[in-house]
């Protein structure tokens, strides 16, 4: 039998956005792009506070997940309560955690029941699909993995292997944590009507805010040097609410507040680059923020970029 396959595909990437309305969008994009109604087993893996539940969300509009955001599990595991087997009015989709549900529930048992949804036509959608992998013997039609960037493979029998996503990804989340923290920190820092109206993207170990327009009267040495006072002092950051993050005594705006690191103090080398770059697509200002042992080195090979970029651009 001919299996439909995207040809050639190994691995794709992507950034993975702080903000959780983007993460429900890169979700959906990436399930116009990779998912097939074919594939059954979707396997992901990323640390707690990735942003797993939202890009699932994107993917999956309505999908009930057995461990929400906020805590919630949803007992019994309905992958387990199949004591009648799968009836027809049996959900066609499966959620499954396999990090919490292995404190509950063998992980032979898990492999059992995913293998038995598996074989009358269900989908599951395994987090920490990692750990379930070696009771399986068998890789995920697509393999997804949360980290710095969003790694998505359809695995054949070559790879990859779950372990090889799992050591990429949890390498790299925690410059993503300090990077969104950064981000957040620049915010405190800043007028609260320049907040108001920037938006926000990505770079490697990093992070851009931009402001439509008008250059903002910042100044940017000034800033980076409250920010860093601010790190220094290793103010505890906490989750709030869907929508606000505590750092020290401040409660903060922010859209993916499980999206740090737990103190201001684990942010190492933040930087700011000493001047705006204009974007004439979008005609906006952008502040561009490194992080890590090599932060101002990607701030001049990010500002060497740029420029190179601009001489291709005619203004009108």
């Amino acid at each position: 039998m001919k299996h439909n396959r995207q040809v050639n595909h190994i691995l794709s990437s992507y950034f993975a956005p702080r903000g959780q309305n983007r993460m429900y969008s890169l979700g959906m994009q990436l399930a116009q792009l990779y998912l097939q109604p074919t594939d059954k087993l979707i396997g992901v893996i990323g640390e707690a506070g990735s942003g797993k539940s939202a890009l699932l969300r994107g993917m999956f509009p309505g999908l009930e997940l057995t461990n929400d955001d906020d805590g919630v599990y949803i007992r019994p595991l309905p992958l387990l309560n199949i004591n009648s087997g799968f009836s027809f009015f049996a959900p066609h989709t499966y959620h499954v955690d396999i990090r919490f549900e292995n404190g509950f529930t063998q992980m032979s048992v898990l492999a059992e029941a995913i293998t038995e949804a598996l074989q009358c036509g269900r989908r599951v959608i395994v987090e920490h699909f990692d750990l379930i992998y070696p009771f399986l013997n068998f890789n995920a039609n697509l393999l997804i993995g949360v980290g710095e960037q969003v790694l998505i493979s359809r695995p054949t029998l070559f790879g990859p292997d779950p372990k090889e996503i799992k050591d990429t990804v949890y390498q790299s989340l925690p410059y993503r944590l300090m990077a969104h923290t950064a981000e957040d920190l620049c915010e405190l820092c800043m007028p609260k009507e320049l907040v108001e109206h920037c938006s926000h993207d990505d770079v490697k170990h990093g992070f851009v805010i931009s402001f439509p327009d008008n250059k903002p009267d910042l100044d940017i040495a000034k800033l980076e040097k409250r920010v860093n006072e601010l790190i220094a002092q290793n103010l505890p950051i906490t989750y709030v609410d869907k929508g606000h993050v505590s750092i020290g005594a401040h409660v903060h705006a922010c859209t993916g507040p499980r999206m740090h690191v737990s103190n201001t103090g684990m942010v190492k080398n933040f930087h700011l680059l000493g001047h705006f770059i204009y974007d004439h697509l979008t005609k906006s200002y952008m502040l561009v923020g490194c992080v890590g042992d090599n932060a101002e080195k990607n701030l001049r090979k990010l500002d060497a970029q740029q420029e190179k970029q601009s001489d291709l651009i005619y203004e009108e």
